[in-house]
């Protein structure tokens, strides 16, 4: 399956399908004033400064997420949760949650939507994933990078949820390991779920060190899953086949006795299928 190119600057309008919703930051109260106006799930937000970012991830409690801050374009691209982008990925994640046991879980730490700064630099980019979560101990501490994040997408549209999908890999420098994207198509009314992960992409005859390696990181989609809804019949149509999550890539480590990949069926996905569809 070719991949879509995941090359597209993640501040380039262009790289939405449709213009997005955009404003001038000029003060916060302005801003949350706009975040009410828009109907749709994210908004993008020019001229923050890297102060004004910090002013406004200081703001607690919010009703939305920093999806994204480039410090170089003073851009900020906010997510609004509705009932629908919850449900995207909340459902998703709970599915996994339920594979992990209580065993796994003790192992497991979510993540959710923590602000993480690419090597952990105040006043850079920033962002916050939708769901995300990694292994105890090795991602057991402040500032951890996740090993899977599951951005949604309502209003936004799936060309700029991978350009989310880019910046998780390249800003986490490669800690990330698989990056689920889920859709809701309003067009054609249905749930799109990509799994992306890296792979080392090397130029016959280069010689390979680790940094070179490292550079040679590039995105490649795994999985595409299509669910579509027969009104008639109230029953859903999964595509192609069950979603699976690496367990060496989820947890760092070769499974054990009794453990392996985890497996989201067929018939997972269709429940999942059914509960986004109750709030569409």
């Amino acid at each position: 399956m070719a991949s879509p190119d995941p090359s597209t600057p993640p501040t380039s309008i262009a790289s939405y399908e449709e213009p997005p919703p955009t404003v001038q930051f000029t003060n916060i109260k302005a801003l949350c004033q706009a975040i009410e106006e828009v109907s749709g799930d994210y908004l993008v937000v020019q001229n923050v400064s890297p102060t004004d970012f910090e002013k406004i991830n200081s703001q607690e409690p919010r009703r939305f997420r920093l999806r994204r801050y480039h410090a170089d374009k003073e851009i900020l691209i906010i997510t609004i949760p509705n009932d629908l982008h919850e449900a995207l990925h909340l459902l998703i994640y709970r599915i996994f949650d339920h594979k992990l046991g209580l065993e796994g879980l003790e192992s497991w730490r979510p993540i959710g939507s923590t602000t993480l700064r690419p090597r952990g630099h105040p006043g850079g980019d920033g962002g916050e994933g939708d769901s995300s979560g990694g292994p105890i101990p090795a991602r057991n501490h402040k500032g951890a990078w996740p090993t899977l994040v599951i951005e949604a997408g309502d209003s936004e549209s799936l060309s700029a949820l991978r350009d989310d999908m880019g910046w998780w890999f390249s800003a986490s420098d490669h800690q990330v390991h698989i990056v689920l994207l889920a859709k809701f198509d309003h067009s054609t009314q249905r749930i799109i779920i990509e799994r992306w992960e890296e792979e080392i992409q090397i130029r016959p005859g280069a010689t390979t060190t680790r940094r070179s390696a490292s550079n040679a990181m590039q995105p490649k989609l795994q999985q595409s899953i299509i669910i579509t809804r027969d009104t008639a019949t109230d029953s859903y149509h999964v595509a192609r086949s069950a979603l699976v999550l690496s367990f060496r890539l989820l947890f760092l480590r070769d499974p054990g006795p009794q453990e392996g990949d985890f497996i989201i069926s067929i018939a997972d996905l269709q429940a999942y299928a059914r509960g986004v569809w109750a709030v569409v």
